[in-house]
């Protein structure tokens, strides 16, 4: 896997890079590159980042997604500089606007890695939260820490963190403000994976190509499937799944799984 491309567009703190997996298909690596404010989110970069993750949507060659920071930060939360003497109506847009673009991101039919390599509060946490797996630097740390201005998360910590690692300790979390070590974060199943820092974007590139290679209809059906079938009525998620088996058996990618695993030859899947 090789880098074909790397651009500052659209924004001068939001990096693009694609890396290359065989043919026509690559990796989009969104690189929050705000060293100098350990990686918090303006406005202005909330929405360049929806434009991306909107853009990425009808990208069928990206197949994976890495969402990572740069220097000591991943996305430190939001740029709190930013509240100060502003109206009530402008906070509650800003907070809108998140919301949305982190719903946005969460709902990415392609598979979502957060590399985190540093500083992940607030808002961070919550981009952590939105993808799929959380690979972690030995010097991230997690954090809500909004308790601490006299607010509570507004981007969907409260809820993706209960999800994921349950009620009681969302609560601890969330109303201490405290700060999660990498060792922690696997324990409550936040993480797949802990690396050394020189090591983490290799790690999730390697992971991303992984699922990238696979069969992008398949990897995406199961997404969609496991992430409904967690939010609603069992029953109703067992049909979609074996509807959306159905779907797959009858797709081109399926077939040729199939023949490729009879003939015991590498499987070429295209996406149909």
């Amino acid at each position: 896997m090789s880098s074909n491309n790397k651009s500052k567009y659209p924004h001068p703190n939001l990096a693009l890079e694609d890396h290359a997996i065989g043919d026509n298909a690559v990796v989009r690596v969104l690189r929050i590159d705000r060293e100098d404010k350990l990686g918090a989110l303006s406005r202005e970069l909330v929405v360049a980042l929806g434009t991306q993750i909107a853009r990425i949507r009808r990208a069928p060659e990206i197949r994976a997604v890495i969402v990572t920071g740069t220097g000591r930060g991943f996305i430190a939360g939001a740029d709190v500089g930013e509240y100060f003497q502003v109206s009530t109506q402008e906070f509650t847009e800003y907070q809108l606007t998140s919301r949305q673009v982190f719903e946005s991101l969460e709902a990415l039919p392609q598979p979502t890695i957060a590399a985190v390599n540093g500083y992940a509060f607030g808002g961070g946490f919550e981009v952590a939260l939105c993808c799929d797996f959380i690979i972690a630097s030995e010097r991230a740390r997690f954090a809500l820490p909004e308790i601490k201005l006299g607010l509570i998360p507004g981007g969907g910590g409260t809820q993706r963190l209960a999800h994921a690692a349950g009620v009681r300790f969302t609560k601890e979390i969330v109303m201490t403000g405290r700060t999660i070590r990498p060792d922690e974060a696997l324990r409550r199943d936040l993480l797949i994976d802990i690396t050394e820092t020189e090591q983490l974007m290799p790690r999730a590139l390697d992971f991303a190509s992984t699922l990238a290679a696979n069969a992008p209809l398949a990897v995406r059906e199961a997404k969609t499937v496991i992430d409904d079938g967690i939010a609603g009525d069992r029953r109703a998620a067992l049909a979609a799944e074996q509807r959306a088996l159905g779907r797959l058996f009858e797709s081109a990618d399926g077939r040729e799984g199939i023949d490729a695993f009879v003939h015991k030859r590498q499987a070429r899947f295209t996406g149909a």
